[in-house]
Order: C-alpha cells, then structure tokens, then sequence
C-alpha cells in the first residue's frame, strides 16, 4: 500500500505519536520511514535586519540546532531499527516549514505524510496559525493527521 511514509517530527511529545504511528503503519505495510525535522535558519529567524554581529556565534547556535535534530532523529531510527522499520533521518533549514515538508515529501517520493496536531479550535487556531492545515490544504501528497488525545476529566 505505502512504499515511503515521510513523519514530521519537533521532538515534542505530541509529534512522538504521529512518529509512533507512522512506525507502526511503515512495519504493517512494508514502508520505508522518511523521518524528517525542519529547522529554521538563524539569521533569517532572529536577526534579520540587523546588523552582522558575529558569524562564528551564529554558525555554532545553528550547528547545535541541527545536532540536536539529528539527535532526535537518530532515536527515531533505533525506534524502527527495534521494530525492523529501515529509517532514514532529514534535516532541511526553512524559515517556511509546511513548504519544507512538502516539497521534501514531493522529493524524496513519499506517498504519504504523518503530521501531528494539537487540533485547536476557533481563535486560537487563528492566532496561533496551523502548519500541520497548511499541509493539509496544499500537499497534492495524502496526509495522515494524528490529534492530540483530550485529557480525560
């Protein structure tokens, strides 16, 4: 059914779902897992328009972010090497991160993206914005959203 599964993952514990299910639909069909965690570029997202203040300071804090991405990508592979899922890691710099995932599915062939979402309502949604929508609405690739559970009372 599925040959490629592309899951975006922040490291978050509500993205740690779709990556559980995505490994769990990838062993049941027989899918490759494309594991992929945007980041964005640190003078494009902090300083811009401002002044150059110190390259060096600014290729370090971006080297840690995409360390720490490959950290949280390398847990998700021990997770599929476990469970005999072959996974491979992505890390793609954007300041646009639904773009990102589009055109990264769209590049590496995935036939479907696994995206959680917190599935805010009203106002919020608006403020807040939604890339997990912005992927819904634009990928012309299937996509899989993973809701957050509500709390039970």
């Amino acid at each position: 059914m599925y040959e490629r599964i592309l899951v975006c993952t922040d490291g978050s514990e509500l993205s740690a779902h779709a990556v559980t299910h995505a490994l769990n639909l990838a062993k049941t069909s027989g899918a490759k897992l494309l594991a992929l965690r945007v980041i964005p570029r640190y003078r494009q997202s902090y300083l811009e328009g401002g002044p150059i203040v110190d390259q060096k300071l600014d290729s370090r804090i971006e080297a840690s972010w995409v360390e720490h991405a490959q950290s949280e990508l390398a847990a998700v592979k021990q997770a599929g090497k476990d469970i005999g899922v072959p996974v491979k890691g992505l890390v793609v710099k954007s300041e646009l991160v639904a773009d990102a995932i589009i055109s990264t599915a769209e590049k590496q062939k995935a036939d479907l993206i696994v995206m959680s979402s917190h599935g805010r309502k009203g106002y919020k949604r608006l403020l807040l914005g939604s890339e997990t929508q912005h992927v819904l609405t634009c990928s012309e690739i299937p996509v899989l959203i993973i809701r957050k559970k509500p709390k039970k009372k």
